[in-house]
């Protein structure tokens, strides 16, 4: 299947500017496309996935991708998607997300061999542009009509406080951002979400006024759940961060183990690399036992070993498992798992066991008296490493420490604390 085909098997052709020219020149051999990723925070987040997706699709298909770091637009700020001004970024604020997001980049594309991708900062060539060569060379081709008509643009201009001139004249930074690249590494094709159409399209006007240069515009549809609203965030309402210090893999796997059935075969095409066919045969297994959750567990296993590698997928799906499935998962987790759940469950230090069960669950905040432990454990409602305690005046030993070191209680269905030993 060619790349195009695939993209529109997947739900992720929004628009392109004349498809069946795209679809000659990507027939011909390798394209140079790129697409841009505004360092606005010190972590890219599930908005950019499939824009990094996209690009790396296009590599495995033989064609060259470019990951632009927007250094330099990221200082302005895409009115895009927004109803109000975000806030300036310094010189510091956007070296610490540049820092943050650059490895994040690099992550998903290969650098070496034929279809060898490319990083580059738009501040190389934006910087040093003086305002009268770039009102000079770049606006004069531009018109206002242009830059009103779009929908971010026109939203802002009728509500609230209207948009200021920095954000107005962004599209014309994009605009020049795909000129240059179009003039310097020869790029005919820039791809983005479908709120990007007018700034993308822009610069294609902009490349054939310019330089006489035939260039791709290609936009897919923003990833929004069946309300509407983006899947930006958890149903907590916590962003889905790329990078494990803003999110870690354990809870970055449970966001997509939430998902609604009727949304997992969009997810499964449009943020893995399975195949069409193979996901068809996956809802089909998912629709006869739901309960089982198998696209979710899927779709989770796939995306976090996407972005944080094969060790943290299997971790972290164990660690859920451990949390959320039966007991017997807790004695077959691997210590990685646990070390997952260190981070995600309350947990304590000692540097030995010793004292009684009544001890240790008063110590960890389990139960709030000796009294409530007792009553807790008569009820049945207190366990160790999943299996059900009975007996008040247990102490627990070393030889119940898992790998040696720790040891899971548990009151009720949710409450948990870790303890490890050593």
């Amino acid at each position: 299947m060619d790349i195009l085909s695939d993209l529109e098997a997947r739900g992720l052709i929004h628009d392109t500017t004349d498809r069946k020219a795209l679809a000659t020149r990507l027939s011909e051999g390798p394209i140079t496309l790129y697409c841009g990723f505004d360092p606005t925070a010190d972590s890219l987040h599930v908005g950019n996935l499939i824009g990094l997706l996209t690009l790396r699709r296009f590599q495995l298909a033989g064609h060259l991708p470019i990951s632009l770091a927007g250094g330099a637009t990221g200082m302005v700020g895409d009115p895009s998607g927004r109803d109000a001004e975000r806030n300036l970024l310094d010189d510091e604020g956007l070296a610490k997300n540049l820092e943050g997001i650059i490895p994040q980049l690099r992550k998903f594309l290969d650098f070496e061999g034929e279809s060898a991708a490319k990083l580059l900062d738009n501040r190389a060539w934006t910087v040093g542009v003086g305002i009268l060569d770039f009102l000079r060379d770049i606006g004069k081709h531009v018109t206002v009509n242009q830059m009103i008509a779009k929908d971010s643009v026109k939203s802002r201009m009728s509500e609230g406080d209207g948009i200021s001139y920095t954000e107005f004249s962004y599209m014309m930074l994009q605009g020049y951002d795909y000129l240059w690249l179009a003039d310097n590494e020869n790029c005919q094709l820039q791809v983005g979400g479908s709120d990007q159409w007018g700034n993308i399209v822009l610069g294609v006007d902009l490349i054939r006024r310019k330089l006489g240069q035939s260039a791709y515009a290609l936009t897919w549809p923003l990833l929004t759940k069946p309300d509407g609203s983006k899947y930006g965030k958890t149903a907590g309402g916590e962003t889905i961060w790329l990078s494990a210090n803003r999110m870690s893999p354990y809870r970055f796997y449970q966001a997509w183990i939430g998902v609604d059935d009727s949304e997992v075969r969009k997810l499964l095409l449009q943020l893995t690399f399975l195949s069409v066919d193979d996901i068809d045969v996956l809802i089909s297994e998912h629709e006869a036992n739901p309960h089982l959750r198998l696209g979710q567990r899927t779709l989770a296993s796939e995306l976090t070993e996407i972005v944080h590698g094969e060790t943290a997928a299997v971790s972290a799906a164990e660690a859920s498992a451990v949390l959320f499935d039966s007991d017997a998962e807790i004695l077959a987790a691997s210590e990685a798992a646990f070390e997952f759940i260190s981070g995600e469950v309350p947990s304590t230090d000692i540097k030995e066991l010793g004292s009684g069960v009544i001890d240790l669950l008063v110590e960890s905040g389990l139960c709030q008296s000796r009294k409530d432990a007792k009553r807790a454990i008569n009820e049945g409602g207190i366990y160790i490493n999943g299996e059900r305690l009975t007996e008040t005046d247990f102490v627990p030993s070393d030889s119940q420490l898992l790998h040696d070191r720790y040891l899971l209680l548990r009151r009720g269905k949710k409450l948990w604390h870790l303890l490890i030993v050593g």
